[in-house]
């Protein structure tokens, strides 16, 4: 497997494509692509600015998605490269998101070590009755979550 740079409009049309449970991110800082030996997409990445705003400090990057089509080793591979990226360009922590069901071992096999459990919480529909009914409910409202995060050591 190779790490290589790939667009956001690539990565957003590989999550569209393979992944289960979530829709593609809108913006990112930077996506990560993982290629196979004759070259075809298998994973990617992507990171960007902390959803929560009290992470938004200018020194956390959140890893948004990871998707893959089930290689071996493939997610943990890439939470690594975003992490030595993330590193690289002076951040010194970088978070991310597992529901609670999943086991994390991509994330534990990457150095990531778990944080705490979050409770669920109502999707982006519950805000707003007004807007209940033109709102999609593809996402994480509902599902227990759990918070990872990795960090510089100084």
């Amino acid at each position: 497997m190779v790490i290589s740079p790939i667009t956001l409009k690539t990565a957003q049309a590989f999550i569209a494509q393979h992944h289960r449970h979530n829709k593609p991110p809108r913006g990112h800082k930077f996506s990560i692509g993982l290629k196979n030996a004759a070259g075809e997409l298998i994973g990617v990445a992507t990171a960007g600015r902390p959803i929560a705003r009290h992470f938004d400090d200018g020194l956390t990057l959140e890893i948004n998605r990871t998707c893959t089509t089930g290689e071996r080793n493939a997610n943990s591979a890439l939470y690594g490269a975003v992490w030595r990226a993330a590193r690289a360009m002076g951040y010194q922590r970088c978070i991310t998101y597992t529901q609670a069901d999943e086991s994390g071992a991509s994330l534990r096999a990457a150095g990531f070590v778990r944080v705490r459990e979050l409770p669920p919480r109502p999707g982006w529909a519950a805000s707003s009755v007004a807007l209940k009914d033109k709102r999609d409910p593809i996402g994480n409202g509902g599902v227990s979550r759990v918070l990872w995060e990795i960090r510089r050591v100084v």
